[in-house]
Order: structure tokens, then sequence, then C-alpha cells
């Protein structure tokens, strides 16, 4: 499973086309990665996501050997917005690799996760992440708490 060079996607670049193939990525992260989630939320949750795609400031790409996008995330002020890895590429050091790019390139130190996904808090704190702050409510208002984490040097 070779991967490219990590890229990032200028505004005018975000084409229907790589959205629809994100969306693709982050739909297949999300139901192997939130269980908390109901189908019916993820369906929901899925309508805004090609907005975000579209505005958030920094959106990195990872693809494949054949150039298919199996990773994606987002930065917005120093701050992970989204990181999302298709399945069959987790645990193959993909987001490591993304999230020490965005760290040394685009300043990241804050980020916020869904308590219930433990293997991405997990993750965070394994890579030097802290937990500052906890809300019970998500930033739609739903009941899953969501944890805020900074990047301790």
């Amino acid at each position: 499973m070779e991967v490219k060079v990590i890229k990032e996607i200028k505004k005018e670049e975000r084409n229907e086309k790589l959205i629809k193939e994100l969306l693709k990525v982050w739909e297949n992260s999300v139901r192997a990665t939130h269980k908390f989630l109901s189908n019916e939320e993820i369906l929901e949750i899925k309508k805004y996501v090609p907005e975000a795609l579209k505005g958030v400031s920094y959106l990195i790409i990872e693809t494949d050997k054949n150039g298919n996008s199996i990773a994606f995330m987002g930065i917005e002020n120093k701050k992970l917005e989204m990181l999302f890895i298709t399945s069959e590429y987790r645990g193959k050091g993909i987001g490591k690799k993304m999230l020490l790019y965005g760290i040394e390139n685009y300043g990241i130190n804050d980020l916020a996760v869904n308590e219930d996904n433990l293997q991405a808090k997990c993750f965070y704190e394994h890579m030097g992440f802290k937990i500052y702050q906890r809300n019970e409510l998500d930033d739609q208002g739903n009941p899953y708490p969501v944890l805020y984490m900074r990047l301790e040097k």
C-alpha cells in the first residue's frame, strides 16, 4: 500500500469531484471510528462536510499510488479541524505523518476530539496533545462530549 506525497489543495482547486472523493473518505473513516453515532446522525452530519471542506483555510490530502484520496486534514488558525483516514489505511502511520506535517508546516497546536472516539483520543495523546477542556455537548449541541487538546512542547 504505497502512498504519495502529502499535498495542499488550494480553495480554487476544491472542485466537486474532489469534494465527492473526500466525502467518501470521511464517511468510511467515520463509520469505522465513530461507533457512538447512528446511521441517521452520520447522514445528517454528512450534509455539512462539503462546506467544511470548501471553507477550511488549509486542506491537505494524501493519495495512494493511483492518485485516489485516502486521507485528509483541515487546518484553521493552527487548529486541526479534521483528520480522516480511509479504514484500509488506518494503523499504517499516515495519521502520524500528516499530523507531524501539519505541526511542522502549519503550526498545529490545538484540536478537539469526541471523547467516545478512543482511538483518536489515544493517538493525539501519544502525539503529545493534552486535554485542557471538556464539554458535555458537541458543537451542534448533541450529547457527545468533546475533549479540547493542546500540544505540549
